[in-house]
């Protein structure tokens, strides 16, 4: 089971990771990202299809040795990807050697987020952007009342996942200004599907 995620649910349901409402959203994200690519917690490689033909590299970033096999069996031999058995919390890379960053359903996740943000920011050139999309913390109370209230255990059954990570102030206290956001609710029980989708670059 690998340690970040890669959809709403925790990467020990692969079957949902499949699920096509996500689609759009891996379109959007994944359509967007341009030149040397690093894409933080790749999984099983669900996002590799989505990526434009054109890009340079994709250095397909995951801890979990398994899932980076099974990654390795559903890459295309044409597509420029490089496979790092890594953690985002230190990434194997140089200051300023990528153009984007890409993380799906991944910041829920990651232990130390707040130190895997600055390792993104690092990497990334000065003209670079962060492109997500992520699950959080819901600006309803109600709902948050029950994200905080599902964590401790959810966090136990779903390889780590929180439920209630204030995804925006992350990016932006992690030395990002958002350039770009959409939030909101997509079909399925909200304390698990409020969503973040944007873009943001190093302050």
């Amino acid at each position: 089971m690998g340690i970040y995620s890669d959809v709403i649910l925790p990467k020990l349901c692969d079957l949902s990771m499949r699920n096509k409402r996500l689609h759009p959203y891996r379109e959007r994200v994944i359509g967007a990202a341009e030149g040397r690519i690093l894409e933080i917690g790749s999984g099983s490689g669900l996002n590799l299809p989505f990526y434009r033909p054109d890009v340079r590299e994709i250095l397909a970033l995951e801890p979990d040795p398994a899932l980076l096999a099974m990654a390795r069996r559903a890459s295309h031999s044409k597509m420029p990807v490089n496979f790092i058995e890594a953690s985002a919390e230190a990434i194997p890379l140089d200051d300023e050697s990528v153009d984007t960053v890409v993380t799906t359903w991944t910041l829920c996740t990651i232990p130390r987020a707040a130190t895997a943000l600055a390792e993104m920011r690092r990497v990334l050139r000065p003209q670079g952007r962060l492109l997500f999309v992520e699950h959080g913390l819901s600006p309803d109370r109600r709902v948050r009342w029950w994200q905080d209230s599902l964590t401790p255990i959810w966090r136990r059954i779903n390889g780590g996942c929180h439920l209630n990570r204030p995804i925006r102030s992350m990016i932006e206290d992690g030395g990002f200004r958002i350039d770009r956001i959409e939030m909101g609710y997509m079909r399925g029980p909200k304390p698990m599907t409020f969503m973040y989708e944007g873009g943001a670059r190093p302050r």
